[in-house]
C-alpha cells in the first residue's frame, strides 16, 4: 500500500538518483574484476583515477561534477578491492597440488541434494564453503564442494571440518577459488554455533510436521515458501513454477521479508506502539527471520532487498526508498564481490526496483481510476515486479512466460497467511507440538492453492513462448520492454497499445487454446527439453514410441511422454550408463506398458547398473544387450546399432567420463522422415574410430553427439552431412555447452539447428522439402 498516493492527486516526489550512477559503476567494476580478472580491473581503477583527476582539474558546473567524481570514485575503488580480491583467488595454492589433500573447511551454507540419478547409485551434495588457513599458510577462499551425502548432507553452516579432496578450476568466474571433488564422510572439528543449530532444528521440525500433516506437493512447498528449505520439494512443483513465473515462492526473498516484517508492522501498530517501538519491533523479526532462514549471503541479501521494498511500500516514500536501494547494492557488492554476477542477486535488485520506482505511480494511478486501495496494489505489484525481471528470465531461459502475471495474481492472497502461518508454526512447535501442528495443517488450503495455480498455469496453452536467448536477447527485451514504458505514458499511446493488445489476443488465445499446436501431428521424433541431458522418443504409431535415453530426471521425460500421450513403449535404450542419459529411467517406467530395457556392451559403473537392474526387476521389464551389429524393426521404425565399433574396456580408469561417452552406443534410425543418426555422447576417439570403420554415417538428421561440445570432429559432421542437427542441451549449463566452434561449422555447412535449451520440447515430422522442425509452444505445425 502507498498510502503517499492517494486517489485524484498527481503528486509525484521527485527521485533523489544522486547514488544511482556510482551504484552502477560500482557494480560494473566488480563485474569486470570478477569475469575478465585482476589485470582488467586494475585497468578501470586507473582509467577511473585519471578521470577523477581530469574532473578536479576541468570540471566546471559543481552538481554534475560532484555526481562525475562520486562515480569514478566508486569505479576506482571497487575496481581496486576487486582486483585484490581476483588475484588471490588465481594465485590461491589448493590448485597447485591435483593430487588428493586434506584441507580444512567452514560450511558457509547448507548442502544441498544433488538429483540422484537411480536406485543404487551413491546420494551426492553440493555445498559451499570457505578454505581454513592451515599451518603451511594457505590462504582462505570460497570453494564448492561435491560429496557423498553420506555424512555431508546433515551438515551445519558455520560447521568446521577436515576432508580429503580433490581440487580441480571452478566452472564458474565467480571468484571461487575451486571445485573439491570429496569421496569420504568429513571429520568434525567442533560443533556449529548454536545459533545455527538452533536454525536447523526450528527448519528440521517445520520440515517433519508438513510431512506429517500435508500431501506430498504442499509438505514439500510450505518449507520452501518458509524458510527457504527445498529438500522435499518435488521436481514437478518447481518445473511448474520456473514456467508459471512463481519460483521466488520456493526459496528465501524479499516477498518474505516484507510479509513477516510487515504482519509485525500491522500488529504493533494496531496495538498503539510509537512508530519508534514499531521500527525496533520490526528489526527484531527481521533479525529473528534471518536467524531461522539461515544467514546464508542468499538470505542476507533478501533482508536488505525486502527492507528496502518495505520502505517503498509502507511509507510510499520512494524518494528515500532509491537511495536506500542504491545504498544496498553498494554495501552488499563490497561484502560479497560474487553477488556482481549472480544472477538472483540481479533480479532481486530489479524486482525491489521495480516496487520502488513502478509501482507506487500504477498503484496511484489504478485508483484514480476507481480501483479500490487492495485491489490495486494486488494487480500493480506482481505486474511491476514481471516487467522488471521478464528479460532477464528470458535471455537466460530463451523463453517469456505469458502467464507470470496471471499466476502471481492468483497466488498473492494466499502468500501472506501462509507465511505468517508457517513462521509461527515453526516458531511454536518446538515449545508445543500440538499447536504447532494445528498451525501447520491451516497452511494446508493455501499451499495446495499454491501447488493448483502452478500445475494449471504451466499446463496452459502457449505458457511459454520462444525468444532470443542470451545477453542480447535481455538486452533487446529490456530496451523494447523501457521503450514500451515510456511511450505510454501517453493516453493516446495507452490507448493504441490497448488495442494492439486486444486484438492480439482475440487472434492468438484460440489458436492457443482451440488449435494447440503439441504435440505437432505426424512426429517422427520428438527431443525431449530433460535439461542437461538426452532422451529421444521416435513414434510407432499413436501412443507407441521407442525412447533412447532418458535424461537426468524422472519428471522431465516423464512429462514429455505425457503431453506426447506415449503409454506403450517396445524399448527403452540407453545409449551409456552416465546419469544424464539414465537418470529419468524410473519416470519413463511408471505408469507405463515397457517391453524391454537395453543397455549397450560397456557395463559399468556397476553402481549405476545395479540401479537400472533394480528399476527393470521392480517393474518386471526385461534387461537385455545391444551391440554393434543389432538390427530391429517395427512397420513405422527400423533401428541399426553401428557403435561402437571397438570391444568394451574392462575398467573405466582415470578418465572416466571420456570412456564412458565413447563406449555409447550408435543408432541409425530409418522413419517416415529419412535416416536418422542418433549418437549418444560419442566424442572424439569414438567418432574416429566410425569413420574409420568406414560406418555409413550419411543421414537427413543428426543428434549431435556429447550436446554439441567441443570434442566433435568436423570430419564427422562433415561425414554425416545432415541439413537438420539436433542438440539436447541444458539452459545455463556450466559445461559451455553447445560449444560455439561446433554450432559454427555446422550452420557454415548449411545445417539447420534446433537445441532445447531455446526451443524446449523438438519435434521432427516430413515436410515437402525434407525433415521439418517443430518446437513446443508453436500454434500449429507448418502445412
Amino acid at each position: 500500500m502507498s498510502p503517499g498516493l492517494t486517489p485524484g492527486t498527481d503528486e509525484r516526489p521527485a527521485l533523489d538518483v544522486r547514488l544511482l550512477a556510482p551504484a552502477l559503476g560500482a557494480w560494473a567494476a566488480v563485474a569486470v574484476g570478477v569475469l575478465a580478472g585482476s589485470v582488467a580491473a586494475g585497468a578501470l581503477a586507473a582509467t577511473a583515477a585519471v578521470g577523477v583527476v581530469v574532473v578536479l582539474v576541468r570540471a566546471r558546473q559543481h552538481a554534475v561534477a560532484a555526481g562525475l567524481l562520486a562515480t569514478l570514485l566508486a569505479v576506482a575503488g571497487f575496481a581496486v578491492a576487486t582486483a585484490l580480491h581476483a588475484h588471490a583467488v588465481a594465485t590461491n595454492p589448493v590448485l597447485e597440488d591435483r593430487g588428493s589433500q586434506r584441507l580444512e573447511l567452514v560450511l558457509t551454507d547448507d548442502p544441498r541434494a544433488l538429483a540422484s540419478s537411480l536406485p543404487g547409485a551413491p546420494a551426492q551434495v553440493l555445498v559451499r564453503a570457505e578454505l581454513v588457513a592451515d599451518a603451511s599458510h594457505r590462504v582462505g577462499g570460497a570453494v564448492v564442494v561435491l560429496a557423498p551425502a553420506h555424512g555431508w548432507s546433515g551438515l551445519l553452516p558455520g560447521q568446521h571440518v577436515l576432508a580429503r579432496a580433490t581440487a580441480v578450476p571452478p566452472q564458474r568466474a565467480d571468484l571461487t577459488v575451486a571445485t573439491l571433488r570429496v569421496r569420504q564422510a568429513p571429520d568434525l572439528v567442533g560443533e556449529p554455533s548454536a545459533l545455527q543449530r538452533a536454525a536447523g532444528s526450528l527448519r528440521t521440525g517445520l520440515r517433519e510436521a508438513a510431512v506429517r500433516t500435508l500431501g506430498p506437493d504442499s509438505a514439500g512447498l510450505l518449507p520452501g515458501l518458509v524458510v527457504g528449505d527445498t529438500s522435499a520439494l518435488p521436481q514437478q512443483v518447481l518445473d511448474d513454477a520456473k514456467v508459471a513465473g512463481l519460483t521466488h515462492l520456493t526459496a528465501v526473498s524479499g516477498t518474505n521479508i516484507t510479509i513477516v516484517v510487515g504482519a509485525v508492522l500491522l500488529l504493533v501498530r494496531l496495538a498503539g506502539a510509537s512508530p519508534r517501538t514499531s521500527a525496533v519491533l520490526a528489526g527484531l523479526a527481521l533479525a529473528g527471520f534471518v536467524v531461522l532462514a539461515r544467514p546464508s549471503p542468499s538470505v542476507l541479501r533478501a533482508a536488505v532487498m525486502g527492507t528496502v521494498a518495505l520502505l517503498a511500500l509502507v511509507t510510499g516514500r520512494r524518494r528515500q526508498a532509491l537511495p536506500a536501494l542504491c545504498g544496498a547494492v553498494l554495501v552488499l557488492l563490497a561484502l560479497r564481490p560474487a553477488l556482481a554476477v549472480d544472477v538472483g542477486f540481479l533480479l532481486s535488485v530489479l524486482a525491489t526496483g521495480a516496487l520502488v520506482l513502478l509501482a507506487p505511480p500504477w498503484v496511484a494511478a489504478l485508483r484514480r481510476r476507481g480501483v479500490p486501495p487492495g485491489v490495486a496494489e494486488l494487480l500493480a505489484v506482481p505486474l511491476a515486479a514481471h516487467v522488471a525481471t521478464a528479460p532477464v528470465i528470458a535471455g537466460l531461459s530463451g523463453r517469456l512466460s505469458l502467464v507470470a502475471v496471471l499466476a502471481n495474481l492468483l497466488a498473492a492472497p494466499v502468500v501472506g497467511p501462509a507465511t505468517v502461518l508457517g513462521v509461527a508454526a515453526t516458531v511454536v512447535l518446538p515449545a508445543w507440538a500440538p499447536a504447532g501442528e494445528v498451525l501447520v495443517r491451516m497452511t494446508g488450503p493455501e499451499v495446495w492453492w499454491l501447488v493448483r495455480v502452478g500445475r494449471w498455469s504451466a499446463g496452459l496453452p502457449g505458457a511459454t513462448v520462444a525468444v532470443p536467448g542470451g545477453a542480447a536477447g535481455a538486452l533487446g527485451l529490456a530496451g523494447i520492454t523501457i521503450a514500451a514504458l515510456v511511450l505510454t505514458r501517453s493516453p493516446r499511446v495507452r490507448v493504441v497499445v490497448l488495442a494492439a493488445v486486444v486484438g492480439a489476443s482475440v487472434v492468438w488465445l484460440p489458436t492457443r487454446i482451440l488449435t494447440p499446436g503439441w504435440p505437432a501431428a505426424g512426429w517422427a521424433l520428438v527431443m525431449c527439453d530433460v535439461g542437461q541431458g538426452d532422451a529421444l522418443v521416435l513414434s510407432l504409431g499413436p501412443h507407441r514410441g521407442v525412447v533412447i535415453d532418458t535424461g537426468p530426471d524422472p519428471s522431465a521425460v516423464d512429462g514429455c511422454l505425457d503431453r506426447l500421450e506415449v503409454t506403450e513403449i517396445p524399448l527403452v535404450v540407453l545409449t551409456h550408463l552416465h546419469a544424464d542419459h539414465v537418470g529419468g529411467l524410473a519416470g519413463v517406467l511408471d505408469g507405463r506398458s515397457v517391453g524391454a530395457v537395453a543397455t549397450g556392451p560397456l557395463r559399468l559403473p556397476p553402481d549405476v547398473l545395479d540401479g537400472v537392474r533394480e528399476l527393470t526387476r521392480d517393474h518386471d521389464v526385461p534387461l537385455v544387450d545391444l551391440a554393434a551389429g543389432a538390427s530391429l524393426r517395427w512397420p513405422e521404425l527400423g533401428l541399426q546399432v553401428v557403435g561402437p565399433t571397438r570391444p568394451p574396456p574392462r575398467t573405466l580408469g582415470s578418465d572416466e567420463g571420456t570412456t564412458l561417452n565413447d563406449s555409447s552406443l550408435v543408432v541409425v534410425a530409418r522413419t517416415t522422415v529419412g535416416r536418422m543418426l542418433l549418437t549418444g555422447d560419442v566424442v572424439l576417439a569414438a567418432q574416429d574410430d566410425l569413420l574409420a570403420a568406414g560406418v555409413d554415417l550419411r543421414a537427413d538428421v543428426l543428434k549431435v553427439p556429447h550436446h554439441g561440445s567441443r570434442f566433435t570432429d568436423p570430419a564427422f559432421l562433415d561425414a554425416v552431412g545432415a541439413p537438420l542437427a539436433l542438440v539436447s542441451v541444458g539452459q545455463g549449463n556450466t559445461y559451455g555447452h553447445p560449444n560455439a566452434g561446433t554450432l559454427d561449422h555446422l550452420v557454415e555447412a548449411g545445417t539447420t539447428v534446433a537445441r532445447t535449451d531455446t526451443g524446449g520440447d523438438t519435434a521432427v515430422l516430413p515436410g515437402p522439402d525434407g525433415p521439418v522442425v517443430v518446437q513446443r509452444g508453436d500454434p500449429r505445425p507448418p502445412p
